[in-house]
């Protein structure tokens, strides 16, 4: 089995780090005590899953110095394992604390350790001194990596780098839908087809969607559909390996029209006909789906 193992100072992008193997297909287990680590292990391999990637920090304190031999045993029974060891300087961590409004996991632990009737409470700072006491063992085991000045994009792509992660494809989901029942939540680009000539005015079409035969032969007849959905397709084919390079996972392109029958579906599904040889896509169509007719 791959094991990944990340770890470092909280603060740092574990939580990062954890969403980019997910996403390379790692089952990630966050926090999870050393002593449970064979155990995990075993389950997981019971069920048929060959990549694990788990986060293992200060929050487990009690468990770290076990690492090491844990770690040890578990290259000798044939896995693949790698560490991943997240840094940043002092600063950084206080200001990324100071951003989200987060408690540090170690500050609860060590205020109620305090002496009681003493007048004393534990800083920010503080309990990053004690986490990188608690971590001093484990960084040497680990690829260490500084994030103090890396922006998230940037953190992403390097984690793939380093553990030589493959790039999951962009999907692309084409989605039809209809504007008075509002825009999709999920949208990450809009294009709006209302200015198209419109079936439903035709008695014989009104009823179709623009999956019918009648509906695609009357669309296709004006040029004016056909330079939206080439204009469309330009944008796309230019922006979409941007989007990919950004290791998104998938990246929803909606097509509106007013009713969400005709002309909005008819430009999605040629879309989705146009791009399916080069993304991984996918075709939906909202307002179809809830009259029963997709």
């Amino acid at each position: 089995m791959k094991i990944v193992l990340v770890t470092g100072m909280s603060g740092s992008g574990k939580s990062v780090a954890l969403n980019v193997l997910e996403d390379s297909g790692y089952f990630c287990i966050d926090n999870l005590p050393v002593a449970f680590l064979g155990q995990a292990l075993a389950s997981l391999m019971a069920e048929g899953l060959t990549q694990l990637a788990v986060a293992v920090d200060a929050r487990t304190a009690g468990s770290l110095a076990h690492l090491s031999k844990n770690l040890q045993q578990i290259r000798e029974s044939g896995h693949d394992v790698r560490v991943v060891f997240l840094n940043a300087r002092d600063e950084i961590l206080v200001q990324r604390y100071s951003e989200t409004r987060r408690r540090h996991p170690l500050s609860q632990k060590l205020n109620t350790a305090t002496v009681f009737g003493e007048d004393s409470v534990q800083t920010l700072m503080d309990c990053i001194a004690r986490e990188r006491e608690l971590l001093a063992d484990i960084e040497p085991l680990g690829i260490p990596l500084d994030t103090s000045d890396l922006q998230p994009q940037v953190l992403r792509r390097w984690v793939k780098e380093i553990l030589d992660l493959e790039n999951t494809p962009l999907m692309v989901l084409f989605q039809s839908f209809a504007f008075k029942d509002g825009i999709p939540l999920d949208a990450d680009l809009v294009f709006d087809a209302r200015c198209l000539p419109n079936p439903h005015y035709d008695a014989q079409m009104k009823a179709l969607s623009g999956r019918d035969a009648a509906v695609i032969q009357y669309l296709e007849s004006f040029d004016s559909v056909r330079e939206m959905i080439d204009d469309i397709a330009g944008y796309l084919q230019k922006w979409l390996p941007r989007h990919a390079e950004e290791h998104r996972s998938y990246l929803t392109v909606a097509i509106g029209c007013t009713g969400g029958q005709h002309r909005s579906v008819y430009c999605a599904d040629t879309l989705y006909d146009k791009f399916k040889r080069a993304y991984s896509c996918a075709v939906r169509h909202r307002s179809l789906s809830q009259r029963g007719k997709a």
